[in-house]
């Protein structure tokens, strides 16, 4: 009997303690922040609007031929001359030098497709996204409502972090063609879709439009190998 109570002791303490340092992940605001790439822009969360940050509170960066990225505020990051429609590919790679370095839990970091209303409330576009964790998760806005395709969850085509600091990789491709829209990581579909499950209300308006990144809060990651296509992306 005592010894079933100290186990079930000790794991309410675990998940207090859990709870305890979510609640205390608030948006960090990193110094020297704003947008240094020229022609591109972004926008935060309500949550992190909410919290008081604004988009100059997360860094985005060149470095040589890399973007660099801290947040701060979760953000999506576009440059509005970067569309893409009909039948198209865009990867790139992010690395996190430090894994959760800047966080209590894993934070995740990838592409968008389909962005209309760029910047305001009426916002629309879908994400892919995969954390040093080993999970992917792909996610939506449609105006202020979020939707979910892909919930988070492990998926092993993701790669993992040795270890809390160490550095991780990931290749994420969004590929759309004849009709459907697939994401990859690291080579492997994780999930993939027909129009008509991502485009419609309280979805996309359409696997057209802008393209960009995106980023939860408080991460870091620098990425490389930016393509649309096979062609660099500015």
């Amino acid at each position: 009997m005592r010894a079933r109570l100290a186990t079930s002791v000790t794991l309410a303490s675990i998940v207090a303690l859990g709870s305890f340092l979510h609640a205390q992940d608030a948006d960090r605001v990193i110094a020297g922040g704003g947008i240094f790439v020229q022609g591109w822009t972004g926008k935060i969360d309500a949550g992190s609007t909410r919290q008081g940050r604004v988009l100059n509170d997360a860094k985005f960066a060149q470095d040589a031929d890399a973007l660099h990225v801290t947040t701060g505020p979760a953000t999506t990051f576009w440059n509005p001359a970067n569309t893409a429609s009909g039948d198209y590919t865009l990867q790139a790679t992010f690395r996190e030098p430090r894994f959760m370095e800047l966080n209590s839990h894993p934070h995740s970091y990838g592409l968008f497709i389909g962005g209309t209303g760029m910047g305001t409330d009426q916002m629309s576009l879908v994400y892919c996204v995969a954390y040093g964790s080993g999970q992917a998760l792909i996610r939506g806005f449609s105006g202020p409502a979020v939707f979910t395709l892909l919930p988070q969850s492990t998926n092993a085509a993701v790669h993992k972090a040795p270890a809390v600091g160490q550095p991780v990789t990931q290749q994420i491709t969004w590929t759309v063609k004849g009709g459907r829209a697939e994401c990859s990581i690291n080579g492997t579909v994780v999930a993939g879709y027909d129009k008509a499950q991502i485009v419609g209300a309280g979805k996309l308006q359409s696997t057209d439009g802008v393209f960009g990144i995106r980023f939860t809060h408080n991460v870091e990651a620098i990425i490389t190998g930016f393509t649309l296509n096979g062609r660099a992306v500015k």
